[in-house]
């Protein structure tokens, strides 16, 4: 997206074991003739059973039956906040969903400004005609980044280095439960696209390079979605995205083309959205690139024929953010081609007047059949049934505890250490040393959340800067240490010399998120001039230098290598600086291992495992731990780890 079990199941179960007892009661009464087996007495004739509460399929069947066509239509528009031209349209033209794309947030943009706005969303859409409440969403891809003073967790790339899916469940959990606390009861995450070329901006947003480690994190959507949909008042309705193949496009282009054979579709990309939906996720999201030549919003056979047919998917399919666009300039074109496709919500997000007027011209005339509406809205209906809002459709104000709580900022600290990559340590210079007297830190990054943090937070891009709280790494670093050691800061390296025993120096990218992070010249996924410079001055210095890197994705670093004694990659790694200090320090040893090969040079990009003559910098799944280092064939050794602190220069 651009910038973006039934509350009745307890009723049923109860009602059904009432009877169940009857007909034991029932049964005994005609075993005995009417008769009493003790003293000839009547039994008692046994009561009737409470009325089963209606199933969500009658609910549904018995709204879609009391719908006007243009209540059907408005059911199927998907409305960002920030382009209502009233609040009563909600009303007015019946509209299934409200979203806050990426920057799209209230003022004050708290959990109270949040809760405030969309529970007088839901009023507004309980006042119609049929009282149906909106479905409202927002991308929470790495914790409900949108508010200011959610718990911002790693974004997936590092998650994938992880190779924990129990933590992805608590990571989505917890989000779950933040999003909730202010409205919002459907997370456009997680991203289960399959990476396979890192001049991609949605390269962060991938687990990795095989469908494997996406297959086996959709744990998320039990996180979010609970035991079962609504089983919860922090349930929140999960989305696979982006429906398919978007991370295969060529040179890595958002809107690209993907061009791929049957067999690499189903063997590459298909797997994670088979695993997403065994799991029970409730919506799609639909990818702006194209297969082979077909636009994904106007293709019926991926849709319809794979996705809803072949794998059975019984949810709700979600346009992207102005999904229509991509298919033609002509805007009735573009409607019924999507709405035929099998699209059931479509993400305008901001034309909802001319969407309904369109596609009740399209219905009127044939074009689009009533059947596919009623299809539409029947998935619409059943998913805010089974969530519970016709129960409960407003905020549950009493989860706005959990938002940036410590135990949630705690879990993502555990999250940001396990996914560092170790893929250096020449020396056993890692762990260091708490004790060690002078510490020189250096690096963009080094002291900044919003280049921690990454695209999709606060901004559809994000932002450097102290755009969230939290902690940076360099406080983090001198948290970690005691008062005995000096730690100098200098974003540039001003004033480093030999009396430092080591210099830690944070540099990579700034963010980015999908479009502005695509980058045709893969010559551009080097160091830029500023890290550059700030490296050349660590070296002059002749201090033994540690490489901290904060990015979305591998960038060429060869001609660098040579000059550090660690490398370690910490991806985006969020709002919890502190584990990244955890590891290096030793307090817990690396155990992330690359969820996406790290190229040797441009020419090879793109990279991955399983290509003829396959010779990476760092293969798919490399990565060190203390007590090991590399020999010459790359294959791990024991070496001891550093126990004693550095000694100055």
């Amino acid at each position: 997206m651009h910038g973006g079990r039934s509350a009745g199941s307890s009723r049923r179960r109860a009602s059904g074991l009432a009877t169940s007892r009857a007909a034991v009661l029932l049964v005994l009464l005609l075993a005995c003739g009417g008769k009493s087996t003790s003293g000839g007495a009547p039994v008692p004739t046994p009561p009737t059973p409470p009325p089963q509460a209606p199933s969500v399929a009658s609910r549904v069947a018995d709204l879609l039956a009391r719908m006007t066509l243009d209540e059907k239509l408005g059911q199927m528009a998907l409305v960002d906040r920030a382009y209502l031209d009233s609040e009563s349209d909600i009303a007015t033209y019946a509209l299934g969903g409200v979203v806050s794309g990426g920057g799209s947030t209230p003022d004050p943009n708290t959990p109270t400004g949040w809760a405030d706005m969309i529970d007088g969303f839901q009023r507004q859409a309980l006042s119609s005609r049929l009282g149906i409440p909106i479905l409202y969403g927002a991308d929470g891809v790495h914790g409900h980044g949108n508010l200011y003073g959610a718990t911002v967790f790693p974004q997936e790339i590092g998650l994938g280095a992880a190779r924990d899916p129990e933590l992805v469940q608590e990571i989505a959990r917890a989000t779950a439960e933040e999003m909730a606390a202010t409205g919002v009861r459907w997370n456009f995450a997680p991203s289960v696209s399959v990476a396979r070329d890192e001049r991609s901006g949605r390269t962060f947003e991938s687990f990795g390079e095989l469908p494997g480690i996406a297959a086996s994190y959709v744990t998320f959507v039990a996180g979010s979605q609970g035991a079962a949909l609504g089983s919860g008042p922090a349930s929140v309705l999960a989305t696979a995205k982006h429906w398919i193949a978007d991370g295969g496009t060529t040179d890595g282009k958002e809107f690209g083309d993907a061009t791929l054979t049957d067999a690499e579709l189903r063997s590459i990309h298909l797997p994670p959205f088979q695993a997403a939906i065994a799991a029970g996720v409730g919506s799609v999201m639909i990818a702006h690139s194209s297969v082979n030549g077909v636009e994904m919003h106007a293709s019926a056979h991926l849709v319809t024929d794979v996705l809803k047919g072949e794998l059975g998917f019984t949810g709700v399919v979600v346009s992207d953010w102005g999904g229509i666009g991509d298919v033609s300039s002509d805007y009735a074109y573009g409607v019924r081609s999507v709405v035929n496709a099998g699209i059931d919500l479509v993400m305008l997000p901001y034309d909802y007047k001319d969407f309904i007027s369109t596609l009740r011209g399209e219905v009127n005339a044939g074009r689009v059949p009533l059947s596919r509406i009623d299809d539409a809205v029947t998935r619409v209906l059943t998913k805010k049934l089974e969530l519970g809002l016709f129960a409960q459709p407003f905020t549950d104000r009493s989860l706005q505890g959990s938002i940036g709580s410590t135990a949630h900022r705690a879990l993502a600290r555990r999250a940001v250490r396990e996914s560092l990559v170790l893929l250096k340590n020449d020396g056993g210079i890692l762990p260091l040393a708490k004790s060690t007297p002078r510490i020189f830190v250096a690096g963009k990054s080094a002291d900044d959340l919003g280049n921690q943090a990454g695209g999709w937070t606060i901004h559809w891009q994000g932002g450097s800067g102290d755009l969230i709280p939290g902690t940076t790494i360099l406080q983090a670093i001198r948290a970690a240490v005691p008062t005995t050691t000096t730690v100098t800061y200098d974003r540039h390296a001003n004033g480093i010399g030999p009396s430092y025993a080591v210099a830690i120096v944070v540099v990579g990218e700034t963010p980015y998120a999908e479009w502005y992070g695509d980058r045709a010249d893969p010559t551009s996924l080097g160091l830029d001039d500023e890290d550059r410079a700030t490296l050349a001055a660590v070296k002059r210095s002749g201090v033994p230098t540690v490489v901290v890197l904060v990015s979305g994705r591998p960038l060429l670093v060869s001609d660098q290598l040579t000059d550090w004694r660690a490398f370690v990659a910490a991806w985006l790694p969020g709002s919890e600086g502190e584990g990244v200090a955890d590891v290096l320090f030793g307090d817990y040893a690396p155990t992330g291992k690359l969820p996406i090969s790290w190229p040797r040079s441009a020419a090879q990009i793109p990279i991955h495992s399983g290509d003829p003559a396959y010779d990476p910098l760092f293969p798919y799944g490399f990565g060190l731990t203390y007590g090991t280092a590399v020999a010459a064939a790359g294959v791990p050794s024991p070496r001891p780890a550093l126990a004693v602190p550095l000694a100055p220069r």
